[in-house]
């Protein structure tokens, strides 16, 4: 006699199945409808007081070109491309008869601020001045050269190299409070779902015993 091999019923457990996979879904969903994983940073920059701002630039005419942000940085990207243009020629001439204005509307949005500093690094201006809600751009006489006077060598002391230890340590305990701040603003949703991961392997063993 030929004894069957019996076949073992697959067992499917529907309401722990749809805990364990949507709920974690939902949670991603909603970490990334709040940005919870977005990396903010910022930048320190620091300008005089306007009172000196202001004598300096009565001390300084210059015919200024008027530039107007009001807007995000898409709306204003034809308006920094020909902001970027105009300060590369001012620049590349040296031209202290001329400057560029650039006014910070009410409506201008924080990305337009900092392309407009990068648009200064990149074109090498290092001669502006803020003044109320206003960038001044203006170029300085060239000092002329005194062939008597000994050659200055820039040199490149690592700063960064030197302390590069110190720095990723640095970013490293940086990211581990942002990863612990993540989990305490979140902590009910975590628990609760590892409650309900619990609860489904409990409730499947027992759903188990008594088929």
């Amino acid at each position: 006699m030929i004894n069957e091999r019996e076949k073992r019923k697959r067992i499917f457990y529907v309401p722990g199945m749809i805990s364990l996979v949507f709920i974690p879904l939902f949670c991603f969903y909603h970490f990334y409808k709040v940005d919870a994983f977005k990396d903010i940073r910022t930048i320190d920059v620091h300008f005089p007081e306007d009172s000196i701002t202001k004598e300096y630039l009565l001390s300084k005419k210059r015919n200024y070109q008027f530039f107007n942000f009001n807007n995000s940085e898409n709306l204003e990207n034809k308006n920094l491309k020909n902001l970027q243009i105009t300060l590369r020629k001012l620049n590349r001439v040296n031209d202290t008869i001329n400057g560029v204005q650039i006014h910070l509307g009410n409506k201008m949005t924080y990305d337009v601020y900092i392309k407009i500093l990068d648009v200064f690094m990149i074109e090498g201006i290092s001669t502006y001045l803020k003044y109320n809600d206003d960038f001044f751009v203006l170029m300085l006489p060239k000092p002329k050269v005194n062939k008597n006077s000994p050659k200055i060598v820039p040199i490149n002391c690592g700063y960064w190299e030197a302390n590069k230890d110190y720095f990723l340590k640095m970013e490293r305990e940086q990211q581990l409070k942002d990863l612990l701040s993540l989990y305490k603003k979140y902590k009910i949703l975590f628990m609760g779902y590892i409650a309900i991961v619990f609860l489904n392997i409990f409730a499947l063993v027992k759903f188990n015993k008594t088929r």
